[in-house]
């Protein structure tokens, strides 16, 4: 499933040609436009674009680009060399690069779509929502290893397109057998989300520092550990001292174990629901 809710953050600045100062912010161009071209209902060049070039193409080359060096290199002119054509024949079809972006999202975010399952009712929803929950993180974590950048953009104003809209119908429609408020279901992908992009994040951060210096995550704790040996022994820190030796070992499912807590307390919440409503 989609992701389809997001917190609250401050959009970034807009320059004056609609495209966003920080190329990270979704909704930051001409939303209109972006719209047009979401939903199909704009206006095709009818002339001068290269033969075979479409918005498909562009979208699909813009990605492309974005997962193997991050979404910093996506430009319209590094497009345009992508696809062997004009800088200037890419703007007959989008506008620019933060409305490129918003194409960009909606694509990715409507990735899992194809592979979710149908239930008894045909809706391609999970019946049962803790499974629906399972998956709706699962599918989810997928999405952002298949493209980290989505986590350096500020998705507080995205501009809704089919696969946004479709990924929160399923998502809400596996939901409501919980019988919480509307309020509630939405707070619950809310939740889940924010909890598969903390876990995501923290590993992206450390593959991004990996990368930088050049040493392993072996290597960097290997360098403290004298410094941390002589804290541990000094008394200063005696529940420290006291953890097992496989206390911060990396083959520990901390993913699963949070989801599943996830899902308990969401379990307890439906539970105290259906008893109070007997």
């Amino acid at each position: 499933m989609a992701k389809d809710g997001s917190t609250a953050a401050t959009p970034a600045a807009a320059a004056t040609d609609g495209t966003a100062t920080d190329g990270t912010a979704a909704g930051s161009g001409d939303v209109a436009r972006s719209l047009e071209l979401l939903w199909g209902t704009g206006e095709r060049p009818s002339r001068g674009p290269k033969p075979g070039l479409t918005l498909d193409r562009i979208v699909t080359a813009a990605i492309t680009v974005a997962d193997a060096e991050g979404l910093s290199a996506v430009s319209m002119r590094r497009i345009s060399t992508e696809l062997g054509t004009g800088t200037m024949s890419l703007y007959r079809y989008v506008p620019g690069k933060a409305e490129l972006l918003d194409l960009m999202l909606d694509r990715v975010l409507g990735e899992p779509l194809s592979s979710t399952g149908p239930d008894e009712g045909g809706s391609g929803a999970p019946a049962d929502w803790r499974v629906a929950i399972d998956t709706m993180a699962r599918t989810y974590r997928e999405t952002l290893r298949r493209h980290p950048w989505l986590l350096k953009i500020n998705q507080a104003r995205t501009v809704l397109g089919p696969s946004a809209l479709r990924g929160l119908e399923l998502s809400l429609t596996a939901l409501r057998s919980m019988g919480l408020r509307d309020a509630e279901l939405i707070s619950v992908i809310i939740t889940v989300n924010s909890f598969v992009e903390g876990i995501a994040r923290t590993q992206g951060d450390a593959a991004e520092a990996r990368a930088q210096t050049g040493l392993s995550d072996e290597q960097f704790w290997e360098s403290q550990h004298p410094y941390l040996e002589r804290a541990m022994h000094s008394g200063a820190y005696p529940t420290m001292a006291g953890l097992a030796e496989d206390a911060f070992s990396n083959r520990f499912d901390h993913f699963t174990f949070g989801l599943q807590r996830l899902i308990a307390g969401f379990e307890a919440l439906v539970e105290e629901r259906t008893a109070t409503r007997k």
